[in-house]
């Protein structure tokens, strides 16, 4: 039996699409200022994860934390297609996903280090931070929790009758979770406004796709339910910003779902406990050096005429000292008082 639905909400259609499509490598068309944005935002998370990873071996970071280098142009390039209003929820690899989104610097930080300024109030770690400003819900320890969590979302928003659209991201491993496919029936069944993003980074905790996964093409995930699915070179922030206008169209329109399966690569292990043997670092190497999203972006900025190299250098350093002071808010930050611990909980 469908859900009831607010009078307010008006017919939603039901046209469906083939299981399987692709964007045929389309690239959104870039100008100056949106060259020059993604290059700041990525590098960013760039400059913030480095640090996160220093602050994690100096001991001011405890617990798990899994940082986001390589995987930039995703959350950025995603980002550029949303509106306010849309949500964003992600697993626990969400550092990246919470500066895209506009979280400051200085609350993350703070949060990673368990600092009372940080987002959670200190209680939360690298895993477990939100932002209702933002429409931020998580950072999640539970792998594949969040999908059926913004599954909800979109629920939120079909029986509201507004056109926001939530986004839910997950890992190649969490793919493979059961709620997920619970969740991708439901979605499709209400046509609900959710786009799954598949962030496919080769490899889950220490294994690869190719040893644990008997579909290793993510964009054909949602076939059995009807699902389409858009398969996106995720290392050029162009790609993901010209499939993520069409996901973001598509569900906006009322079609339901869509998943899309972004192919990028990480080029840490899988926490900071995990040395990453199971790859070579020629491996490493050669996506650093052949498919890096922030080097792509630098290098148009250069070829095209629309940076010099001191312009970029200015970006980086003010990039730097936004890292800087977030680190130096995080180490000066007391931590929460004994009186957090009864707070927010339920009896």
């Amino acid at each position: 039996m469908a859900p009831r639905k607010s009078a307010s909400v008006s017919s939603r259609k039901t046209a469906s699409r083939p299981a399987k499509e692709t964007n045929g490598g389309a690239i959104a068309e870039f100008d100056r200022d949106a060259e020059l944005s993604a290059y700041r935002e990525m590098l960013l998370i760039r400059r913030f994860e480095e640090k996160a990873g220093q602050l994690y071996g100096m001991g001011f970071i405890g617990g798990f934390c899994h940082l986001y280098i390589g995987q930039e142009a995703v959350v950025v390039g995603m980002q550029m297609a949303l509106k306010d209003g849309d949500q964003v929820i992600t697993g626990y690899r969400d550092h990246g996903h919470m500066l895209a989104a506009g979280m400051s610097a200085r609350g993350v930080m703070a949060e990673l280090t368990g600092r009372k300024g940080g987002y959670s109030r200190g209680k939360g770690g690298s895993m477990h931070m939100f932002s209702k400003e933002k429409n931020f819900y998580g950072g999640h320890g539970i792998v594949g929790a969040q999908v059926s969590l913004g599954t909800g979302l979109g629920f939120a928003n079909w029986y509201r009758g507004n056109d926001s659209v939530s986004v839910a991201y997950f890992g190649d491993g969490a793919a493979n979770q059961g709620q997920v496919y619970e969740s991708f029936n439901m979605a499709q069944l209400w046509k609900l406004p959710v786009i799954y993003v598949i962030e496919n980074n080769r490899y889950a905790m220490g294994t690869s796709t190719a040893r644990a996964t008997a579909q290793p093409d993510f964009s054909k995930r949602g076939a059995s339910f009807g699902i389409p699915g858009i398969q996106v070179d995720a290392m050029d922030v162009r790609a993901v910003k010209a499939a993520a206008d069409e996901a973001v169209e598509y569900c906006r329109s009322g079609k339901g779902p869509i998943i899309l399966e972004m192919l990028t690569y990480r080029y840490r292990g899988h926490s900071m406990s995990d040395p990453a043997k199971y790859r070579s670092k020629d491996e490493v190497q050669k996506m650093r050096s052949e498919h890096d999203p922030i080097e792509q972006v630098r290098v148009r900025l250069l070829d095209k005429g629309w940076a010099s190299e001191d312009d970029l250098k200015v970006i980086d350093k003010d990039v730097r000292d936004i890292v800087a002071d977030s680190a130096d808010f995080a180490q000066a930050d007391p931590e929460p008082d004994a009186s957090e611990l009864y707070t927010d909980i339920l009896l």
